[in-house]
């Protein structure tokens, strides 16, 4: 299949190279990008070709959040069924694949950014990339499941404090939290990504997925019902007035009024 937002190469022995292609948005997650990340780990997994993928952002930016332009049309039906898509058909399904996933940041991982390198096997960063979940600016929540990754890598007073400031931290202030594993200066991001990819390739495939698996689901017991309540509260917020006016502000690149 071709894929009109993402770009997939061969990267290595076993590994394979996934860019976000859609750079002049930032490479904003709209429904149709969400939609082609799902499909991609779900035949790269039935095809067998790689046991590794190394997902990074064309441009100066990992992935800038969901798209605002798209959201600022949804009501809280349509807020939900977004909220849902990703959950269900994108970041549940990757950490459920037998392929690993390496988040490779390059540059702004914002939002839904931040949660897309949540839900990989591990994150790694450029010197250059930037971090945070805005989404409170916008008087909105996350939707893509921040309210649990994110507590489960930094702890909970540490993810309160990034969730309700939605302020940005810096790559090296990442690494000392432990939200990404390493990070380096940009040029030798992919080169070091590429070289861990492929030391984990050449293991043993099976006691890679096993583990991988295993890991997954010791940290999920209460994973199912929270999700849902993330995904209804975000969709509920839609058609606020809260909400209506942080969109609109960040689209008229204004602060927000909130009353």
């Amino acid at each position: 299949m071709g894929y009109e937002n993402l770009r997939l190469e061969p990267f290595g022995d076993k590994v394979g190279l996934v860019t976000l292609t859609r750079e002049k948005a930032l490479n904003a997650l709209d429904r149709a990008t969400l939609g082609e990340i799902g499909h991609l780990v779900e035949q790269e997994e039935k095809a067998g070709t790689y046991r590794v993928l190394v997902l990074t952002g064309a441009g100066k930016a990992f992935v800038a959040g969901a798209d605002i332009a798209e959201m600022s049309h949804f009501n809280a039906a349509e807020g939900t069924a977004f909220s849902r898509l990703g959950h269900e058909r994108v970041f549940t399904r990757m950490e459920e694949s037998s392929l690993i996933l390496i988040a490779a940041v390059n540059g702004f991982a914002l939002g839904g950014g931040l949660e897309l390198a949540m839900a990989c096997d591990m994150m790694l960063a450029s010197d250059r990339a930037r971090f945070g979940q805005p989404e409170v600016k916008l008087g909105l929540i996350p939707g893509f499941g921040a309210t649990w990754r994110l507590a489960r890598l930094v702890g909970v007073n540490r993810a309160k404090e990034i969730l309700l400031s939605g302020e940005m931290i810096l790559a090296d202030e990442a690494l000392r939290i432990g939200l990404v594993n390493r990070v380096w200066p940009g040029e030798q991001l992919l080169p070091e990504a590429k070289k861990l990819a492929e030391t984990i390739a050449k293991n043993g495939p099976a006691a890679v997925r096993a583990l991988k698996r295993l890991v997954s689901r010791n940290q999920a017991s209460a994973w199912g019902s929270s999700l849902e309540l993330e995904q209804n509260v975000f969709g509920n917020l839609f058609g606020t007035p809260e909400a209506t006016e942080g969109m609109k502000a960040f689209l008229e690149k204004r602060p927000a009024r909130f009353s």
